[in-house]
C-alpha cells in the first residue's frame, strides 16, 4: 500500500538541511527577504507587538484603524482580516490575538492550526509570518506555531480529483536558525501523525491486517525491528481471542509488533486495537456508524505512529508497539454468541457479544507484551466503547488505571498537546461472571466503558498500566485547532508527549 499523504518540501535554507515531511512549506529566517501576498502579525492583549507597531506605522495607522473598529483587543484566537493594506507590498494582512504575551505549548499549537484554518479557504499560496517577538521563547514558540500550521493542513487526498495546494510559510523570526532547529522534532511527530492518520483513513478494503504489516516493515528503514505472527504463529501460542477475532476474514489475524531500542531501559510497551473493520460480527451493526468502523484499528495506527516519531528523532528510549490486527466479518468460520475461547493468560471467555472484539484481540497483546517484554509500563489505546463516548464526549478520551502518578504524567501530557484525558474509574467486576467460563466480554451491566477496562485489567499482572479508550477521539467531524476533519491520529502526540516527558 502506498502512502498517502503526499509528502511536501520543508526548506531548512539557513541550515543547508534536506527536505523532510510536511503538510505545508516552511522557510524560517531572520529578515525574509521572499515576496508574499499576505503578512501575519501578532498583537497581544491590549498590548501591541513591536512588528504590528512597524507594519502600523507604515500604513499610516491603518492597521490600529481597523482592529479598532472590529472592536480587538488581542485576546487568544481572535483575527482581523486588512484588505489592500495602505504602502504595504500585501494583499492581505491578519493581525492574530495571542491572549497573554507567553504562549502555552498547547495554545501556540492549536493557534498555528486556526491561523491554517482561516487561510485554507483562500487562493493564498505565500505567507510571510512576522513572528519575531512571539512568546517568552521566541525560536520554540514560532516553531509550535508551524507545527500547529502543518498539522490542520493536512488532507487525505487519495481519493480525490483535486488534491489540496501546499502553501509557503516565510517565518520572520529572531533567530532562524534556532527555530528551524526548535522545528525539526516536531516536525518529525507530524510524520508520526499523518502515518496514523493515513491509515485510520485509508478503506477497509485497501487497509487489511496484511496491508497494514506492509505498512510497519517500512520502519525497519529507521531502525525499527518488526515482527509479525500469523494466525498459525497466534494459535500456536495459544492466542484464541486475537486468531478468533480475525476467523471470519480471508486473512485472518495478525500480531504486529514494532519495537525501537536506543536504551538499555526496560522496555515501554503500547498495546494497541487493530480492527481494520468491525461489521458487529454475528451481532452485526445495523447503524449508519458502520461506514466509520474502517476506524476500529485507530489505536494499533496511533502505536504505530509513536514508534515512527520516536525513531525519527532518534530519542534515547525503549518502545515496543504490539498490534492486535484483525478484521470482525460474517462468515460459516466467524465466532458465534456463546462461544468460548481460550486466552493466552490461560482464561477462557464466554462470548456474549461478538460486537466487543476489541478487548478479545487486546487480552491477547497485552499478555504477548507482558510475557515478551516484561516492559516496566503497560499502555493500551483502543476506540474501545460507544460508553465513554456517552460519558465524557469527544474531547476527552478516558483513561482507566489504578495508579495515581501514570494518569497524573498521560493527562499531564495529553494537556500539552490538545489530546486530554479525563479518569474513569474500573471496577464493576462482578458484572463479568460467566456460568461457563473464567469471564464474560460483555458486561451483565454497569458502564460499559469501565466493564470494558476491567476486563483488560485481567491481562495486565502486575505491570504498571493504563488503559486509554479513544472512541469518538480517532475521528473529528469538524474543523477544529490543528485537527482536521476526518481522520485525527489521535495517541501519537500524547504519547510521544508522555514518553519524552519521563524519560530517564
Amino acid at each position: 500500500m502506498p502512502t498517502k499523504l503526499t509528502k511536501l518540501a520543508f526548506s531548512l535554507s539557513l541550515l543547508g538541511a534536506s527536505a523532510v515531511a510536511s503538510a505545508e512549506s516552511f522557510t524560517f529566517e531572520t529578515t525574509v527577504k521572499q515576496s508574499t501576498d499576505t503578512l501575519v502579525v501578532f498583537h497581544a492583549k491590549d498590548s501591541a507587538t513591536s512588528s504590528f507597531q512597524a507594519f502600523n506605522s507604515k500604513t499610516n495607522g491603518q492597521l490600529e484603524k481597523a482592529i479598532a473598529a472590529a472592536d480587538f483587543s488581542g485576546d487568544y484566537g481572535s483575527m482581523v482580516e486588512i484588505l489592500a493594506p495602505n504602502n504595504l507590498d500585501y494583499q492581505r494582512v491578519i493581525v492574530v490575538g495571542t491572549g497573554d504575551k507567553a504562549l502555552s505549548k498547547d495554545k501556540a499549537t492549536k493557534l498555528g492550526g486556526n491561523l491554517s484554518g482561516k487561510l485554507e479557504q483562500k487562493h493564498i499560496k505565500n505567507i510571510t509570518v512576522a513572528a519575531d517577538n512571539v512568546g517568552e521563547n521566541n525560536a520554540e514558540t514560532a516553531a509550535l506555531i508551524a507545527h500547529g500550521i502543518s498539522l490542520r493542513a493536512y488532507r487525505f487526498d487519495e481519493y480525490r480529483k483535486e488534491k489540496r495546494q501546499e502553501k509557503s510559510f516565510y517565518f520572520d523570526v529572531d533567530n532562524g536558525s534556532d527555530t528551524a532547529k526548535a522545528y525539526k522534532p516536531l516536525n518529525n511527530i507530524e510524520s508520526g501523525v499523518f502515518l496514523a492518520r493515513d491509515l485510520t483513513s485509508e478503506t477497509a478494503t485497501e487497509l487489511t491486517p496484511v496491508d497494514f504489516v506492509k505498512e510497519a516493515k517500512k520502519l525497519k528503514k529507521l531502525g525499527v525491528k518488526v515482527t509479525v505472527l500469523d494466525p498459525k504463529e497466534i494459535k500456536k501460542l495459544g492466542m484464541g481471542a486475537l486468531e478468533a477475532v480475525g476467523r471470519g476474514s480471508i486473512d485472518g489475524s495478525r500480531l504486529v509488533i514494532a519495537h525501537y531500542k536506543n536504551s538499555s531501559d526496560a522496555p515501554i510497551a503500547i498495546a494497541g486495537k487493530g480492527i481494520t473493520f468491525d461489521s458487529g460480527g454475528y451481532n452485526i451493526k445495523t447503524h449508519s456508524s458502520i461506514a466509520h468502523m474502517k476506524v476500529d484499528m485507530a489505536g494499533a495506527a496511533a502505536a504505530l505512529g509513536t514508534v515512527k516519531a520516536l525513531a525519527l528523532n532518534e530519542e534515547k528510549v525503549n518502545v515496543v508497539a504490539i498490534m492486535a490486527m484483525a478484521a470482525n466479518m460474517v462468515s460459516e468460520n466467524s465466532v458465534a454468541p456463546g462461544d468460548v475461547l481460550r486466552t493466552a493468560e490461560g482464561l477462557t471467555v464466554e462470548i456474549t457479544n461478538t460486537d466487543a472484539e476489541g478487548r478479545l484481540v487486546l487480552s491477547d497483546a497485552l499478555w504477548y507484551a507482558r510475557e515478551k517484554y516484561n516492559p516496566s509500563i503497560l499502555v493500551d489505546l483502543a476506540t474501545l466503547t460507544g460508553s465513554k463516548v456517552r460519558a465524557v464526549g469527544n474531547d476527552y478520551a478516558a483513561v482507566f488505571s489504578e495508579d495515581d502518578e501514570l494518569v497524573k504524567q498521560l493527562t499531564f501530557a495529553g494537556k500539552q498537546v490538545n489530546e486530554n484525558l479525563w479518569r474513569l474509574p474500573l471496577g464493576y467486576g462482578d458484572m463479568l461472571k460467566s456460568n461457563i467460563a473464567d469471564l464474560r466480554n460483555t458486561g451483565t451491566g454497569g458502564p460499559g466503558a469501565t466493564t470494558a477496562a476491567t476486563f483488560l485489567q485481567h491481562f495486565t499482572g502486575d505491570v504498571k498500566w493504563a488503559h486509554i479508550d479513544i472512541a469518538g477521539n480517532a475521528l473529528a467531524s469538524s474543523n477544529k485547532g490543528e485537527v482536521p476533519k476526518g481522520g485525527t491520529g489521535y495517541g501519537v502526540r500524547l504519547l510521544s508527549e508522555w514518553i519524552l516527558n519521563n524519560k530517564d
